[in-house]
């Protein structure tokens, strides 16, 4: 029977990957992740599982041929938080175990699908898998970009010299249930659902970097669409390299708040509204710019999708309204 392991199990596209292939019958899956925050317990009550493990002892026993013959690694284990600035915390956690981890499937011909990041890009104005538009903004985006150098370094510009299969997934904006735990690094859905719910209203930045207020522009992709992008690769064993994993669509803030807002006036019956109509009835807050993000902050993403399409993936992704409605949809039955 296949085993598999997902690192960072209880975490939020982790789970999600999990609860993915439970949903082909696959439940051979070692669980990888830290508990030490004990409530992401609540992302795998209901995934099946076939043991679980420690992320403090995982790597080293993986190394050492402990688990046996694995498939694949669903590597999502990583500090995702971007205000972050233990650099030696976050180059240890995010490439050192990355890199440990990859010479260990290598050696035992096991298959690394692993997490990357937009972050990677930062201030660049073109987000296209290219050393030449990677510019990240802060430590978080530069070790996940200095493990897809060592990659490139080791196995080739497209990965292409890997033994077994190899794929980096820059990841833009993802949202969708099950990322409760991420506190202030949870997406704007996740937080607007809730602000809208206890105050009557959303709260987005003001102008900022020569954008109107909430008309700075994201790439916004429902973690459904990450996690069958992960399946799609995990059945091509033949394609490697890095690829970004957004929906090649950059939508404004301002539409978030719109589907937030309109999803939830529709549970009670209301009509849906135009933004200028939300923001004249102040259901919209727009609130200064932060000082601690100035100079670290993307106003423009959007996936160049070039890469991914080439590699056969032909995935249709979820817009704004879709996505983010399907979401509080969700949020609100599991209130």
């Amino acid at each position: 029977m296949t085993r598999l392991v997902v690192t960072g199990a209880a975490g939020f596209i982790g789970s999600n990957i999990i609860a993915g292939l439970n949903a082909r019958g696959i439940d051979n899956i070692i669980a990888v992740d830290d508990l030490r925050d004990g409530d992401k317990f609540r992302n795998l009550v209901t995934r099946r599982i076939a043991d679980y493990v420690d992320a403090a002892d995982f790597y080293r026993d993986f190394a050492a041929g402990h688990y046996g013959q694995v498939e694949a690694v669903f590597h999502e284990g990583a500090c995702s938080d971007t205000m972050e600035h233990d650099g030696q915390y976050m180059m240890r956690n995010n490439y050192g175990l990355s890199l440990q981890l990859f010479e260990a499937a290598q050696a035992q011909g096991t298959r690394l699908l692993y997490a990357s990041s937009a972050a990677t890009y930062g201030g660049s104005d073109t987000f296209r898998e290219d050393p030449a538009f990677e510019l990240p903004l802060n430590v978080y985006g530069y070790s996940k970009l200095l493990f897809d150098q060592v990659m490139r370094r080791e196995l080739g510009a497209q990965l292409q010299q890997a033994k077994t299969q190899v794929v980096g997934f820059r990841y833009f904006n993802v949202y969708g249930p099950h990322e409760q735990h991420k506190g202030r690094m949870a997406s704007v859905a996740y937080h607007q659902f809730h602000q809208f719910k206890t105050e009557g209203r959303v709260k987005l930045f003001g102008e900022y970097g020569g954008y109107a207020p909430g008309a700075q522009m994201r790439d916004f992709v429902f973690v459904d669409d990450v996690v069958d992008v992960n399946l799609w690769f995990f059945d091509h064993p033949e394609q490697s390299g890095i690829f970004n994993l957004g929906s090649g669509r950059a939508q404004p803030f301002n539409d978030v708040a719109c589907a937030v807002v309109n999803t939830l006036r529709a549970q009670d019956g209301h009509v849906p509204l135009p933004l200028e109509t939300i923001v004249s009835m102040d259901l919209i807050a727009y609130i200064p710019f932060p000082d601690a993000l100035r100079g670290k902050y993307q106003c423009y993403t959007q996936a160049d999708l070039g890469a991914l399409r080439a590699s056969g993936c032909d995935h249709a992704f979820a817009d704004v309204a879709s996505g983010v409605g399907q979401y509080v949809q969700w949020m609100s039955a599991n209130a």
